[in-house]
């Protein structure tokens, strides 16, 4: 009899190699989660698993929140990355009037544009700090991650 491991439904929904690797370190996908330093596999995961728009709206607050840790990248005076940002939060939150069409028209490839500034941060510093600078960033964001989802959403 094959034993099955939680890491398994990761491969099952093709998750990168790198991080079902990772994942077997630990015996549950909720022990993975209170540790995790990357913001963009919990992001992924999350978003993955969205069944419902309450779901979705809370995902999409999550990747605000980590969009905005970006914007002291964006150029001076290009304020559409933080349009779409707040476009998008304001419709998770439910205000009337806001809708899917408005987030679109507002350029929420902007806040994922935001989101990977932070991630490339360090500039001409070399593909080592950049990394690096990278993957602070990633671990801060985790934490705003968690904020949204303090306990690993649930793998069907």
């Amino acid at each position: 009899m094959t034993r099955t491991y939680w890491t398994d439904k990761l491969v099952a929904m093709n998750a990168c190699l790198e991080a079902v690797e990772w994942g077997r370190d630990y015996p549950s996908l909720a022990a993975a989660w209170k540790v995790c330093k990357r913001a963009d596999w919990m992001l992924w995961l999350a978003g993955k698993l969205c069944r419902t728009m309450p779901q979705r709206k809370k995902l999409t607050l999550a990747a605000c929140a980590c969009a905005r840790t970006a914007l002291k990248y964006v150029p001076k005076g290009d304020k559409r990355p933080l349009v779409a940002i707040q476009t998008a939060e304001r419709w998770a939150r439910g205000v009337p009037g806001v809708t899917l069409e408005n987030v679109a028209t507002a350029g929420a490839a902007e806040a994922a544009k935001a989101a990977r500034a932070a991630w490339d941060a360090a500039g001409d510093a070399g593909v080592a700090a950049r990394n690096a600078a990278r993957l602070r960033a990633l671990e801060f964001m985790s934490n705003i991650v968690r904020r949204h989802y303090p306990r690993a959403p649930r793998l069907s």
